[in-house]
């Protein structure tokens, strides 16, 4: 791809729409650096330690619902009005959560606020989809990536001394201020645009939200699983029943069989998420409670994978398609096998931080390669008629892939916490992850993801 073709998103034609998106993307990366580093705190303020994984899974699991609700909105019109309505949600639920007064409270807007992330995903992904030509798409998520550079930098710190030297209520309130500024200039770029697919999907979205739903409730369930008792075994094993037997028709045919192409595509997503993120929200409270970290301190920890995120995401971006799928997908889960069996061996093995936080980057460079190149395949096995389909289903494997492991991991956590191996132990199970990565990632074939020439 020439250095023109890689300016043209910057162009009169484009730049304002760039900008507006990735502002919105900088913006939930603040959001979510931010909460993984309070996040600690806040359980402890609020006395909700049983729930602090549920504050993470719970968001996850309703973002299915938004992204299922304005997947089908925008395979039907334009996508400005998802956005918005997603956009307002997500405010909405920061506003909750920033004035808790429990951890009830606090995860019920935390709740409300996965339903707009969800949905401002897929809408964002639409609106990269008909706004920019097939082959600007790799340097369109590039830049998505690309924009965690600065909250990697000063988020999760920032969030750290907010909520040391002010209250952690802030990290929910300043999100939610910015969010709005943020959108505003968004719709503005965005609003005399003619977005419309010429062909709009007319079928009934009843049946997808009611699955989209049974999906929610079936990952809440394994959330709170833990606070069951002697029904724990039996309400894990109908929680995950009703999570397959759900996800199945959000998705593409055979994506749970690791079906070539797409299904495997969306099946990778899923396991890598799941992985990375199901173990890092672990990494600040590992250093917190075992090294006696201070917020500021925790929070720096996480700012080298996100920073190796980014440059992994401008590698792909200008020589992705010189590496290949397979390269790419076994240089990336390289990289994320590395990092987790690193931090279990931290955790083991009580070794010094440093080996933690510099072992943790190589996940970052890893997710870097990957997950923007899954973004451009899903876009390229797709039609205008189907993109929000195909957007929401990758996302959705993105939030229920994170959220089970979340929730499994959660479990664990909590069955070994007076035995001292609950970290080691979550940290393992997302090296078995990355590992399980390959089995889809080794079937991503080609869908002409790169412009003929």
């Amino acid at each position: 791809m020439s250095t023109a073709t890689a300016e043209r998103i910057w162009s009169p034609r484009y730049v304002w729409v760039t900008l507006g998106a990735v502002a919105m993307i900088f913006l939930a990366a603040i959001q979510s650096l931010a909460v993984t580093t309070v996040m600690p705190l806040v359980s402890a303020d609020l006395g909700g330690e049983a729930l602090y994984a549920v504050a993470f899974s719970g968001t996850l699991a309703t973002s299915v619902i938004g992204m299922v609700a304005v997947g089908a909105w925008c395979d039907r019109s334009t996508p400005i009005a998802p956005l918005a309505t997603a956009v307002l949600l997500f405010v909405l639920g920061l506003l909750v959560a920033g004035f808790a007064p429990s951890m009830e409270v606090l995860v019920a807007g935390r709740l409300l606020q996965g339903l707009g992330t969800g949905g401002q995903t897929v809408a964002l992904y639409v609106v990269v989809a008909r706004v920019f030509p097939a082959g600007m798409h790799g340097r369109v998520f590039a830049a998505f990536s690309a924009a965690w550079v600065v909250p990697s930098l000063i988020g999760p710190s920032l969030a750290g001394a907010v909520a040391q030297f002010l209250h952690w209520r802030w990290v929910f309130l300043g999100v939610a201020a910015l969010t709005a500024a943020a959108f505003a200039l968004v719709w503005l770029r965005l609003r005399g645009r003619d977005l419309a697919t010429s062909h709009p999907d007319r079928s009934a979205v009843a049946t997808r939200l009611l699955w989209a739903l049974l999906v929610a409730a079936g990952a809440l369930a394994l959330s709170l699983a833990g606070e069951t008792g002697p029904w724990m075994p039996v309400v894990i094993a109908a929680s995950l029943l009703v999570v397959v037997a759900s996800l199945r028709p959000l998705l593409p045919r055979r994506t749970l069989l690791a079906g070539r192409g797409l299904p495997g595509v969306v099946l990778m997503r899923a396991l890598i998420a799941g992985s990375l993120f199901g173990a890092e929200i672990y990494l600040p409270k590992l250093l917190i409670d075992e090294y006696g970290f201070s917020p500021v301190w925790a929070g720096l920890g996480l700012t080298a994978a996100a920073l190796l995120w980014a440059a992994g995401a401008a590698a792909q971006g200008r020589w992705g398609d010189a590496l290949g799928n397979s390269r790419i997908t076994l240089l990336g889960t390289a990289l994320l096998f590395a990092a987790t069996t690193t931090a279990t061996a931290t955790a083991l093995w009580h070794l010094d931080p440093v080996v933690l936080v510099v072992g943790w980057s190589l996940g970052g460079a890893g997710m870097g390669l990957m997950y923007p190149r899954i973004t451009v395949l899903t876009l390229a096995y797709s039609t205008p008629q189907n993109q929000g389909f195909n957007s929401s289903a990758l996302s959705i494997s993105d939030s229920i892939g994170s959220a089970v492991v979340i929730a499994t991991m959660g479990i664990v956590f909590t069955a070994l916490s007076g035995t001292g191996a609950g970290f080691s132990a979550v940290f393992a199970i997302a090296a078995a992850l990355a590992l399980l990565a390959l089995v889809p990632g080794l079937r991503l074939g080609h869908a002409h993801e790169t412009p003929r020439r």
